[in-house]
């Protein structure tokens, strides 16, 4: 198959997708431009702080993605590039962006509640409970995930004890892409700079850090990277938005069209050949057809997490109800794209078998060949450091943004709808306050986080992609409690749950197997994951199920 071919066909159907679909949707709900906002009716300047679309956009895609987009299409590829493609397509238009754009509308309908809360009030106290409890499960996961993920790609060391330039490279600009976006923080904050100056400004700041970092890489193993995550994540997702949040996902948005714009360039002017088949075969090394490639690929068709970004920091940021469509349902779909590329990178370094390294590894091979065979041979060290920085700090931002939606999460179980941490006394006090909830969940996300991100991922996608059935549940149930058309939310739910649930029975049953052999602490863990948070999703569509028949009845009654 022609790479460039499969890249422009998939970039058309997406645009398409959005321009019929995406608007069909908006009008179906009644997103209103007129309509005040929470960032403006709620504005605190910590968490509430309108935000410029360009600016939310590179926020709220630098979370959604992270390693998650590239990771999975490359995984599942095992499976051939035609089943991939079919599900990133078709699971991007009308199940991914759906759970996304849905989420962040029902979430600026309600003064920026999460869905937590939204589930709460469609479905009950109870459910919302349970719903909070998976939630913080799942994000767990995706700390632990994107956590080894990071501190793997910052691996100065190569198993011989060998150091790894482009490693210690991406981990020096990374380091001083923080600090950038500190410093762009602030003065962006300062001095209310026009949309201008802050573009070449953040220009200049990533120039500086690249040519900082590849003349002096910082050559430090895995093992203490993920304490230094730690200790970053744990600070910065407890510091107002405007300090590092919204000016490094400015600086982010930057490299997210960089990459984008050279992947897509070096692949038109490069025209691959995929040498992988188009299917191979049901049964693979990551499992079955179905369910394996609709949880493997995860964020690059639909993702749980993604609502609890949407609901979480997003819709606090949003400046006009016009931006939700382009932000949610458009942020999805370029995570479509970035799907398409990395399945390109694979396929055409496909030869027999898959490539070695890691996915990340793959990814930026992919598009660093491919661009030094139209005339950037020279410059393949710094095209490939800069893929893998821009996928580092995507990583990064989806770090720092779980923390803070699990810090969220965890006040939220303990404290009262009516009820702040500031009013809370005794234990309760130090548990709900931010820097507390914050510590213990660091805590949990980093020490499952030494295990690999190999051993978590099969997981973290079944609990990913079971989240966003529940997501689709709560916004199924509340477009009814306010009368408006959710129909087009029953498909993708009832698939994603077959499909979810499916996958945690495989697990408990081969961990099961495993654990017959003689006990094993990571197979025991596993299993008791999977089995929890399949009781939680049981008894949580029980619940929804009961809360939409309701609906009908109450409807029923009436006419």
């Amino acid at each position: 198959m022609n790479g460039a071919l499969l890249l422009l066909i998939s970039i058309a159907c997406l645009i398409c997708g959005y321009l019929v679909y995406g608007r069909w949707l908006a009008k179906q709900w009644g997103v209103d431009p007129q309509r005040p906002t929470p960032a403006h009716t709620e504005y605190d300047g910590v968490d509430f702080v309108p935000a410029k679309p360009s600016i939310l956009l590179g926020h709220h895609f630098s979370s959604i993605a992270g390693a998650g987009p590239i990771n999975g299409p490359i995984q599942a590829a095992v499976f051939g590039w035609i089943p991939v493609t079919l599900w990133i397509l078709i699971g991007g238009i009308f199940f991914g962006a759906v759970h996304d754009f849905g989420s962040l509308f029902a979430s600026v309908r309600t003064k920026a509640r999460s869905i937590g809360e939204i589930i709460s009030e469609s479905m009950g106290t109870r459910a919302k409970r349970l719903f909070i409890i998976f939630a913080y499960l799942t994000l767990i996961l995706v700390i632990a995930a994107f956590a080894s993920i990071v501190a793997d790609t910052f691996d100065g060391f190569a198993d011989d004890g060998s150091t790894v330039l482009t490693n210690g490279v991406t981990a020096t600009i990374s380091m001083l892409f923080i600090v950038a976006a500190v410093i762009l923080g602030f003065l962006m904050n300062r001095f209310r700079m026009s949309s201008l100056v802050s573009a070449v400004l953040a220009v200049l700041m990533l120039t500086v850090c690249v040519a900082v970092g590849i003349n002096f890489p910082i050559y430090i193993p895995s093992e203490i990277w993920i304490w230094v995550l730690a200790l970053y994540i744990l600070v910065a997702s407890v510091v107002p938005v405007w300090i590092l949040l919204q000016p490094r996902d400015y600086l982010c948005s930057f490299l997210l069209y960089g990459v984008i714009g050279a992947a897509i360039a070096g692949i038109v002017m490069a025209n691959p050949n995929l040498s992988l088949p188009g299917f191979t075969t049901f049964e693979t090394s990551i499992g079955y057809l179905f369910p394996a490639l609709f949880i493997t690929v995860a964020c690059g068709a639909i993702s749980g997490f993604h609502s609890l970004v949407a609901s979480g920091t997003t819709s606090k940021q949003i400046d006009n109800e016009r931006h939700m469509l382009p932000i949610a349902y458009g942020g999805m779909l370029i995570e479509c794209v970035l799907g398409i590329i990395a399945l390109i990178c694979v396929g055409m370094l496909y030869s027999g078998g898959m490539p070695s390294g890691t996915p990340t590894q793959v990814f930026a091979q992919g598009i660093s060949s491919m661009l030094s065979s139209v005339g950037l041979e020279n410059y393949e060290t710094v095209t490939y450091s800069l893929v893998i920085l821009a996928v580092s700090a995507f990583a990064l931002t989806s770090l720092d943004t779980a923390t803070r939606l699990a810090r969220f999460m965890f006040q939220e179980f303990f404290l009262r709808s009516d009820e702040s941490p500031k009013d809370a006394v005794g234990v309760k006090k130090v548990l709900t306050s931010p820097v507390g909830a914050t510590c213990i969940t660091v805590f949990l996300g980093m020490a499952l986080a030494m295990v690999g991100y190999q051993n978590i991922w099969g997981l973290f996608g079944a609990a990913n992609q079971l989240l966003a059935v529940l997501a689709l549940l709560a916004i199924c149930a509340w477009l009814g409690n306010i009368g408006r058309n959710n129909r087009m939310i029953y498909i993708p739910m009832v698939f994603m749950l077959v499909a979810t649930l499916t996958s945690l029975v495989l697990t408990v049953w081969s961990k099961a197997t495993v654990l017959l052999g003689g006990f094993d602490v990571m197979a025991f863990t596993q299993m008791l994951l999977a089995a929890i948070l399949f009781v939680l999703a049981l008894v949580l569509m029980k619940e929804g199920v009961s809360a939409l028949l309701g609906q009908r009845r109450g409807s029923s009654s009436q006419m």
